[in-house]
């Protein structure tokens, strides 16, 4: 426990990510096989079922403390995470016992079927025996609330680059339903697996947003141009009777799209497709909060299969009847992916439609319009591009439209997590309905350190309310709001979401009585939320 305690810190205190894959390197090559695949399991959301609560958690706290509730709820909400509070209010004690992660976790595990009074004897003993760090995160563990500033893909590149393996096939072996307490690391990690090779994606050929005049490109009739579809990149693979789809994230997601997998039964073998997983209904994409009910959840139920289909647009060709063909020229990739479809029917599977100008001035036309069909904007593909590895600069280009923008006021604050632990940096914004200020979004990026420390200083002078970790503060700031999309949301108060919310500026020229209004939110629906 004590070197996962010691991991856990070096991620939450780092901001870097070179720094936090090489603590995860250094660790998984030192650590036991059983806390190995313990510490996938916490990262990759398998963590083990919940065996107390945290109000008994808060009344044992406090009673071996000796101190009185309303004291440790002023310190949880100071603090504004509950194992934090525990870890630093508990008596520190002489004794120790250095057992490992994979102990104490099944030391949990083991209280199922405890009456009360034998699961807390069990607590205080771990509290008793575990540091302040470990306690911290035994305590995260309990609790459920085990979340750190660490991407799943992140550890998988670890793990791939600690026991020199392609990161694809780490990624492969660690999705599916596979159980902590009936595997060990090695048969899940390190053994031959026969599917690496089948599902095994190919590097995703990434644009740089463009950075020119767009006349500076040359000819228009030299470009492949498409729609920039707001949806999830991904690839589509068939074969030998198996069907793969990964995320450009190299996450493999086949099993969250099961009318996808079915849709690949129609496909030739040898075929791997490039392109976006949309919402799609009545020949048009739908907004991408209804793809993002689907985002995360293990399983997908009839209900969410109704309310968010998803279909499968196509851009390209990488893998024709087992034959790499990446580096043909897109022109030619593009004349294949089209005679493949002509045997496909199904209506899951599309092929994303080119975009016609016959002029540079032509094209900007129809750029505005992006909105209008879901769109972000266009794809520029030079008509001889072979398929390229990683982010190039020259061949393809995304030219996104212009974000949309709102002015709200800052009404509540709440602290960060990591190096901003004691800083307020998630601010909700409000607009004016009347005289009334009403909460429209939150946003947790977009300001320099010195503004987040300058914001930081007057949440703490402008305090109204505490509620928990919020604090309602005294409106006084406004910042501009930069957005991607807007939609009617019955579940926010405002009755309006809005997509990738974060500050673009902070208005320290305007006073608050000229924030905008939700009236000019509903002009914004109106226009780009259909």
């Amino acid at each position: 426990m004590r070197s996962f305690a010691q991991l856990f810190q070096e991620l939450d205190q780092s901001n870097k990510t070179s720094d936090k894959l090489d603590a995860l390197k250094r660790y998984f090559l030192t650590a036991a096989d059983a806390d190995r695949l313990w510490t996938l399991a916490l990262f990759t959301h398998k963590r083990p079922k919940r065996q107390v609560n945290t109000r008994l958690l808060r009344n044992w706290a406090c009673e071996w403390a000796g101190i009185p509730e309303w004291l440790f709820e002023e310190s949880y909400q100071t603090v504004g995470d509950l194992a934090e509070t525990l870890s630093l209010l508990l008596p520190l004690t002489p004794e120790s016992q250095d057992s490992s992660l994979a102990y104490w976790i099944n030391y949990l595990m083991a209280m199922e079927n405890l009456e009360e009074e034998e699961k807390k004897e069990k607590i205080l003993h771990a509290w008793k025996v575990l540091s302040k760090e470990e306690c911290f995160v035994f305590t995260k563990i309990i609790t459920g609330g085990f979340r750190i500033g660490v991407s799943q893909n992140l550890v998988t590149q670890a793990v791939a680059d600690a026991f020199g393996m392609e990161k694809t096939e780490v990624a492969h072996r660690i999705m599916g339903d596979w159980d902590p307490s009936s595997i060990d690391f090695s048969a899940l990690i390190l053994s031959k697996n026969l599917y690496d090779d089948l599902s095994r994606p190919y590097p995703f050929y990434l644009a740089h947003a463009l950075d020119k005049e767009i006349a500076d490109l040359g000819e228009v009739t030299s470009w492949q141009i498409e729609w920039k579809w707001d949806g999830i990149r991904g690839q589509l693979i068939r074969r030998k009777g198996e069907t793969f789809i990964w995320s450009r994230g190299e996450e493999l997601v086949t099993e969250k799209f099961p009318e996808l997998t079915e849709m690949a039964k129609s496909l030739p073998e040898g075929t791997v497709l490039d392109g976006e997983i949309l919402c799609y209904a009545d020949e048009r994409p739908l907004p991408f909060s209804l793809l993002q009910t689907r985002i995360g959840r293990k399983n997908v139920s009839k209900k969410y299969l109704k309310e968010a289909p998803v279909s499968f647009i196509a851009y390209d060709v990488l893998e024709l009847k087992g034959k790499d063909i990446r580096n043909l020229p897109i022109k030619e990739r593009r004349r294949l992916l089209e005679a493949l479809s002509i045997n496909i029917s199904h209506q899951k599977f599309r092929i994303s439609p080119l975009v016609k100008a016959n002029s540079w001035e032509h094209l900007q036309e129809i750029h505005r319009d992006s909105r209008k069909i879901m769109a972000e904007g266009f794809m520029l593909k030079h008509q001889d591009s072979p398929y390229e590895v990683g982010r190039k600069r020259g061949n393809w280009w995304k030219w996104k439209i212009d974000p949309l923008t709102i002015d709200g006021v800052m009404i509540y604050a709440q602290k960060g997590h990591g190096r901003r632990a004691d800083l307020y940096t998630d601010y909700t914004l409000a607009v004016w309905e009347n005289d009334k200020l009403v909460p429209f979004a939150k946003a947790y990026s977009g300001l320099t350190d010195a503004e987040i420390r300058e914001v930081d200083k007057y949440v703490k002078q402008n305090t109204q309310e505490r509620f928990g970790p919020v604090r309602t503060v005294k409106p006084g700031l406004v910042f501009e709001i930069a957005f991607e999309g807007i939609q009617e949301s019955p579940r926010h108060k405002s009755g309006i979401a809005l997509r990738f919310p974060r500050i673009q500026r902070w208005r320290k020229d305007k006073p608050i009585e000229e924030a905008n209004t939700l009236g000019d939110l509903k002009e914004l629906l109106e226009v780009y939320g259909k």
